[in-house]
C-alpha cells in the first residue's frame, strides 16, 4: 500500500495558531510550504496531498478541535482506504524537552486528549505517533496556559530547524518504514 495518512494535531482558529499545542499543524504547514503544496478545505479538516517516489502522503489537519481529532482520522482513513500501519499522528508532548522527537509504532494516549479520542474512535492504540517535545517548563496548575501559550523567543529561534527534521521524519515514515524512522530520528 502506497498511501499514507499523516495527521497533525492542533486547534483551528487564529488564537491557537502559534501555540505549543498546535505543533502538529505547524509541522504540516512547514512541510507543505517546503514542498510547494497547499491545503484545501475538506470534510472534517484541511488536507494536502504530496507524491514522492510512488507514495502518496495525505496531510490532514482536523478542524474538529483537538479533543475530537479521532472523527477526522477515522473518516479519512476509511475514505482513502489507508491501513492502520500507514497512519502517523504528530502531536505535542510535555514529557519531552523542547524539540525532542520520539516516534513509536503504538502506545497509550499519555493523557493527551487528541490521542485519547483517536484511540477511542479507531478502537486501537496500534498506530504510529510522532511526539514532538514541548517540555514542561510551567508552574504547578499552569499546564493548560503553558500548552495553549505561544513559543518563547528561544523556542521560536530553534523551531525552523526542528520543523525541518519533522519534515524528514514524515518522508522517512513513508519511504523507509517505522522501524528505520525510529532508529534514525528518536531522541534527535
Amino acid at each position: 500500500m502506497n498511501k499514507f495518512l499523516i495527521v497533525g494535531l492542533g486547534n483551528i482558529g487564529a488564537e491557537y495558531l502559534n501555540t505549543r499545542h498546535n505543533i502538529g499543524f505547524k509541522a504540516l504547514d512547514y512541510f507543505a510550504k517546503k514542498n510547494s503544496i497547499s491545503f484545501e478545505t475538506v470534510k472534517l479538516g484541511s488536507m494536502a496531498q504530496y507524491r514522492f517516489k510512488g507514495k502518496t502522503f495525505f496531510l490532514l489537519k482536523p478542524n474538529t478541535y483537538m479533543n475530537l481529532s479521532g472523527k477526522a482520522v477515522h473518516y479519512w482513513m476509511t475514505q482513502e482506504k489507508i491501513p492502520l500501519e500507514n497512519i502517523l499522528v504528530i502531536t505535542d508532548d510535555l514529557n519531552l524537552s523542547f524539540g525532542t522527537i520520539r516516534i513509536k509504532p503504538k502506545g497509550s494516549d499519555g493523557g493527551h486528549n487528541g490521542l485519547k479520542n483517536i484511540n477511542l474512535l479507531l478502537n486501537t492504540q496500534n498506530y504510529s505517533r510522532f511526539r514532538f517535545g514541548i517540555s514542561d517548563e510551567f508552574k504547578k496548575g499552569q499546564q493548560v496556559n503553558y500548552v495553549l501559550g505561544e513559543w518563547d523567543e528561544v523556542e521560536k529561534e530553534k523551531l525552523p530547524e526542528r520543523l525541518e527534521v519533522a519534515s524528514e521524519v514524515v518522508i522517512s515514515f513513508g519511504t523507509s518504514g517505522i522501524g528505520n524512522t525510529m532508529t534514525t530520528f528518536n531522541g534527535k
